[in-house]
Order: structure tokens, then C-alpha cells, then sequence
């Protein structure tokens, strides 16, 4: 982007980041905001839980700098940052709930990274992020380049450098990176991490606005139904397809991964146990499971969009039938006014509400009927004991034992698929138990739905058939804070 008058002076208007840092109050606001949003990762917090926090900032603010600093109530500073002309923090209602909750806009990462970029670091490394462009600008020459003879020559160019290295290794030559090269890397990998995250609050606001754009058609659409599915259509499927949705997508089936999310906790486990790394980043121990939640609320975003599109579609059809019956009222109110009218005759008339329209091949053939022997004599009584309850009752399944298995598949780790689960805790019940699984509540783990992929879950029935259900890929991941990575830092260390 080119940084010329106008369009600084347009940017300064425009963008929230920059009203941000040059608000009254941008030192409370940005130290808040990174604690809360940013330091502990938080995507959503209920509005009652945010003012109690904010008001015990301000009151120490007040205490330590006198009273009188920061005058108004916490919720009218909440208010006024969720305004829509400031646009730092966004308010809404989840679904199912009357209570607003908050989650910062793409606009506090900009302005929280920019003001860390301020501070002077006592190191700052360089080289890794010199190997990493040429490690970049070697990946975009290689995966564009078709000609064979060219590729060959650079894979032998590699399996040489491998080559070398086996032998110096073999010869007891082993290259380690000393103690500035481990905290060049570190601090990259941290800087990356961060700046993923942010970047996902970013992503959600472009679907987001996708979703209110869509909203302000359906609200002022007064065409054929048919040309405003074309254009959301055609819409989804650009998103789809675009940079921005193939990377994200790409992202997405990466993390779900169980493999990957192994070794990632693997490797974070073995840093920060290095002597190298004074003071490991906490929330790095927590990063992937925000990546998760991050990616399943644009996940979330996305489907909103269907969601919203098939209301507009019964809205519409219940509009039309509405339309339908206002017409044939008037037209019967018409008629009945017409019919003692000297001089009007009326063609035909009708003793039902509306003519009965029978076709040929629609009246059904002759059945016989068929009297049926009803033997009344040898009626005997039923059991006093018997339970009519257990009618009601033949098929239950158990929530808290279907939990359990899930607890007892994750273990350790950080997600499980449901397909693993199954394996170690076969179907008891059938189709019963899978839908109980689809629809667990606990506070330990959420339910992921990968809508893009599919799966086959087979169980055997109690008359020793073989059944088959295809579901989307469910992955259950835990939400309990540091559970598995805390254990796991501490036999690293």
C-alpha cells in the first residue's frame, strides 16, 4: 500500500486501529483489551463477567492515580467501545441467550501488536528469519516450476546436502545450535503464533460482514427468489475459492489432524525445556486449542450463512402463501358482493368452498372388504406387577456413561475423534447411542463438526445385522485450561 497524504488521511479516518491509539483513554483501553482478549485468548466473555473486571481495573486505577481519573461506570465504558463508531469491541447476543457478551475486533490485535512493536527487546534475532525467506522463496520457485529435468536437478541438489550431512554425522561431526540461535527461533515461532491467532479475528470479520451483507439484501429484496440465490451462491462459492478461503481451509484440516496436534505438543514440550529458553511464553501451552476455537467460530460465521439463506426461503414461500389467500378472499368478497347485482349473471354456481377435481386414474379400483373374526372368549388378566412405564423406557441411553468414554479416549491428549472413541467403546445401542454422542454436554470438551468431510460408523444390531451411518467427522477437543499441556511441560522439564 502506498503511504502518500490522502490516503494516510483517509486511513486515519477509516480504520479503528488508529482511532484506537488516539482516543482519550487508548492507555486503559489497550491494557485491558491485551489482558483480557489477547494475553488469556478470550473469543467470548459475558457481558456481566466483563463490566465486574472492568470495574475492578477501574477502581485500582482510581485508588493508585486518584479518584476521579476514570469517572464513568464500567458499562458505560463498555458501551461506548462496542459503539458502532468505534468498533474496538463487538457486542452481541449468542444464540439461546438474553445476556450481551463482547469479543475484541481485528482492530485491537492491529493496535495491541503495534504498541508491543514500540517496546525495546533485548534481543532480537535475525538470521531465522533470513533462512525462512530463502526457505520461502525456494518453496514458490520449486512448486511452480514444470519442467521435469528442473526439478530433478534441484531434488538432487537437496538429497546431496542430506547426503553431506549423514557423513559429518556419521563422522561424529554434529552442528547444534548454540544458545542465539535458539532464542532467534523461539522468538519467531512465538511472533508467528500470535500473529495467527490475531489474524483469525480478521478472517471472522470478513465472513462477518459477508453475513450482514447478505442480511441487508434478504431485508430489501423484493425480486424473484431465483436471482438472489445466484448471487449469494455465486458469493459462497467466491469465498470458497478464494486465496483467503483455500488457505484457511487448508489451515483448518491441518490443526484437525490428530497426528499434527501430537507432534506440536511434542515439540512445544521439548522447548521449553531447553536451558536455552529462559522464560517460555505461557501462552504458547495454550495455542492450539485457541487456533481451534478461533477456527471453529469462523467455521461457525460460515454457516450462519446458510443458515440465514434457508430462513429467508421459508420466510418467502410462508410471504407467498399469504399473498395466495389474500387474493382468494378478495375474489370471493368480489363475487358475494356481484351476486345480487341486477344484470350481472354469474356463470355457474358452486355449493362448496372450491370445486372438487377428480381425474380417471385417480379414482381407486373396487376393494372388497375384508371382516376380520375377533375372538373375545379366553381373556385372562395381566400381571399386577407389570410395569406400563417400561413401555416408555425400552430405549435409554446414558449421557454420563457416553461422557465418561469420551473423558477415558482423550486421556492426555488434546482431541479425539469420534471414530477412535468408538473403537475403544463399541455402539451398545445403536443409532441411539451415535446421536447421544453428536449432542454430548460437558465442560471439559467441545464437539467439533468438520461439515467438509464425512465418515462411516458401523455397528452390529441385536439381530446380527450389519448398519452403517454416515456422519460428519466429529472431533471431541478439550476445553479444560492446560490440563494436558501442563502435565506435559512438567515430565519435559
Amino acid at each position: 500500500m502506498e503511504l502518500d497524504y490522502d490516503r494516510l488521511v483517509a486511513l486515519r479516518k477509516q480504520s479503528a486501529a488508529w482511532r484506537l491509539l488516539k482516543a482519550d483513554h487508548a492507555a486503559l483501553m489497550l491494557s485491558f483489551f491485551n489482558k483480557v482478549f489477547v494475553e488469556q485468548g478470550v473469543r467470548s466473555i459475558a457481558g456481566a463477567e466483563l463490566v465486574e473486571r472492568l470495574d475492578d481495573e477501574l477502581f485500582a486505577l482510581n485508588d493508585r492515580l486518584g479518584q476521579g481519573t476514570f469517572s464513568k461506570t464500567a458499562r458505560a465504558y463498555l458501551d461506548g467501545w462496542s459503539a458502532p463508531e468505534n468498533g474496538w469491541l463487538r457486542k452481541y447476543y449468542p444464540p439461546d441467550s438474553d445476556e450481551p457478551h463482547y469479543d475484541a475486533t481485528a482492530a485491537v490485535e492491529k493496535a495491541v501488536a503495534w504498541v508491543r512493536s514500540l517496546e525495546e527487546r533485548s534481543f532480537v534475532g535475525t538470521e531465522s528469519r533470513l533462512s525462512t525467506i530463502f526457505d520461502l522463496l525456494r518453496q514458490m520457485t520449486f512448486g511452480t516450476e514444470t519442467d521435469p529435468e528442473a526439478r530433478l536437478v534441484e531434488l538432487n541438489r537437496r538429497r546431496h546436502e542430506i547426503d553431506l550431512e549423514i557423513a559429518r554425522v556419521e563422522a561424529g561431526e554434529v552442528d547444534v545450535l548454540d544458545s542465539a540461535a535458539l532464542r532467534d527461533r523461539y522468538q519467531q515461532v512465538t511472533d508467528t503464533a500470535h500473529g495467527l491467532l490475531a489474524d483469525f479475528r480478521e478472517v471472522e470479520a470478513n465472513f462477518r460482514d459477508l453475513d450482514r451483507d447478505l442480511r441487508s439484501k434478504i431485508a430489501a429484496w423484493d425480486g424473484a427468489k431465483g436471482e438472489l440465490l445466484d448471487e449469494v451462491l455465486s458469493s459462497r462459492e467466491s469465498i470458497a475459492e478464494s486465496d483467503q478461503g483455500r488457505t484457511f481451509q487448508a489451515f483448518y484440516d491441518f490443526l484437525l489432524a490428530p497426528s499434527r496436534q501430537e507432534e506440536l505438543k511434542t515439540l512445544l514440550t521439548e522447548v521449553e525445556a531447553m536451558e536455552a529458553i529462559d522464560e517460555p511464553d505461557p501462552r504458547m501451552r495454550r495455542m492450539a486449542r485457541d487456533w481451534l476455537e478461533a477456527a471453529e467460530r469462523t467455521q461457525t460465521t460460515v454457516r450462519q450463512l446458510s443458515g440465514q439463506l434457508r430462513r429467508f426461503l421459508d420466510d418467502q414461500v410462508r410471504s407467498e402463501d399469504r399473498r395466495v389467500l389474500q387474493l382468494v378472499r378478495e375474489i370471493e368478497a368480489q363475487a358475494l358482493a356481484l351476486r345480487d347485482v341486477p344484470g350481472v349473471d354469474l356463470v355457474a354456481g358452486i355449493d362448496a368452498a372450491a370445486p372438487t377435481i377428480v381425474l380417471p386414474m385417480e379414482r381407486p379400483l373396487y376393494t372388497p372388504l375384508v371382516k376380520v373374526p375377533i375372538e373375545s372368549t379366553g381373556i385372562e388378566a395381566g400381571d399386577e406387577e407389570f410395569a406400563a412405564e417400561a413401555l416408555f423406557e425400552a430405549v435409554y441411553v446414558d449421557s454420563a456413561r457416553l461422557t465418561a468414554a469420551v473423558h477415558q479416549a482423550l486421556g492426555s491428549r488434546t482431541q479425539v475423534s469420534l471414530a477412535e472413541t468408538l473403537r475403544e467403546h463399541p455402539l451398545e445401542q445403536g443409532l441411539a447411542e451415535l446421536v447421544a454422542y453428536l449432542a454430548l454436554p460437558d465442560d471439559g470438551f467441545t464437539t467439533v463438526f468438520d461439515d467438509q468431510r464425512q465418515e462411516e460408523i458401523a455397528w452390529t444390531s441385536e439381530e446380527a445385522v450389519q448398519q452403517v451411518a454416515t456422519v460428519p467427522v466429529v472431533t471431541f477437543a478439550r476445553t479444560s485450561p492446560g490440563i494436558a499441556w501442563a502435565s506435559s511441560s512438567k515430565e519435559g522439564r
